[in-house]
């Protein structure tokens, strides 16, 4: 059954990396790279501080912290538990797919920690916004779906990777979301 899913996950991921053409790649790059979110994760911290004042910033930006720093060691116990290897390290592909990341990572990749990471806090500031900012949760969401494609796009994760990734992210998320809804309400008292 394994073998099954496996198979069925390594032939998902053909089809969807070979989607894209070279005029496509720059942008696919600029969305896998996590340093291209700060504008936007800067709009998100200025509406935060609109709705929740400085205080409630500052406690906001440390259990996000605290969030991603959980969802990153969860990826990496998930990673060296497992051993999935990426794609990229998988000889039984070579020459398969298209590499459009200059650099590969790791050697295992179950599960992605960039959509993992993506879908937490996709959960935790959409939804904490949700009442003043009715965009803020399906803005996150489509950046999530965006993240999570990019990643099979440039060759480094399979999509069950990246969906198991969204899947414990979003279980942060609201983890920590109903954490902030607790903390928010003892300083708003």
């Amino acid at each position: 059954m394994f073998e099954t899913i496996r198979q069925a996950d390594e032939q998902l991921f053909l089809f969807l990396n070979k989607l894209g053409s070279e005029s496509q790649d720059g942008f696919w790059l600029l969305i896998t790279n996590k340093w291209s979110a700060i504008p936007i994760y800067a709009l998100l911290a200025y509406l935060i501080f609109k709705s929740f004042k400085l205080k409630g910033l500052i406690y906001f930006l440390i259990l996000a912290s605290l969030m991603i720093l959980v969802t990153d060691q969860t990826s990496n116990l998930f990673k060296y538990s497992v051993e999935r290897l990426r794609p990229c390290h998988s000889p039984w592909l070579d020459g398969l797919y298209r590499m459009v990341a200059d650099r590969c990572g790791g050697q295992y990749g179950f599960f992605s920690a960039h959509a993992a990471n993506t879908a937490a806090l996709a959960v935790l500031v959409g939804k904490s916004l949700a009442k003043s900012y009715k965009f803020a949760f399906p803005l996150m969401l489509i950046w999530t779906l965006l993240v999570a494609y990019s990643r099979i796009y440039v060759g480094v994760h399979f999509p069950g990777d990246v969906l198991f990734g969204m899947f414990i992210g979003g279980f942060y998320g609201f983890l920590f979301l109903n954490t902030w809804n607790y903390i928010r309400r003892k300083i708003q008292a």
